[in-house]
């Protein structure tokens, strides 16, 4: 008496589809981690030998070489530049602006923003690039 079967079932999973999810995952984290630049005024900073870091709140000042101001990245008017840095210092205890202008830019550009935060009375340092390369 033969009991054996002739036809043995064999269990497989399939992964073909994998490899096209995968490829899925890795295109979209690619894409998300491009968009993810939280400074988005792009500005060729200048040089310095020992870059420093901030650790009070934050207040970003941008300057681009058509001379547009920027206070965390909402663009405004010169003219306008006191009364929203004021807004902007409202309840803060320790506030840092931290002045970030293009290269190409003059010095009494530079002059005429420091002039309204000091009298404002307001700490402001001026963003460089470090010798290598990253933006500090």
């Amino acid at each position: 008496m033969k009991l054996r079967r002739k036809n043995k079932t064999t269990i497989e999973v399939a992964t073909s589809s994998m490899n096209d999810i995968m490829f899925f995952l890795m295109l979209f984290f690619l894409i998300m981690s491009t968009l993810l630049n939280p400074n988005v005024i792009k500005l060729s900073l200048p040089s310095s030998q020992h870059p420093g870091r901030v650790n009070t709140k934050e207040i970003s000042l941008s300057v681009t070489k058509e001379m547009n101001y920027f206070i965390n990245n909402r663009q405004i008017p010169f003219s306008n530049l006191e009364a929203e840095l004021i807004t902007e210092l409202k309840g803060a205890q320790e506030a840092t602006v931290i002045l970030r202008c293009d290269n190409s830019l003059t010095v009494q550009n530079l002059v005429d923003v420091l002039e309204i935060g000091n009298k404002l009375r307001v700490k402001m340092i001026l963003a460089t690039k470090a010798s290598n390369g990253t933006k500090n």
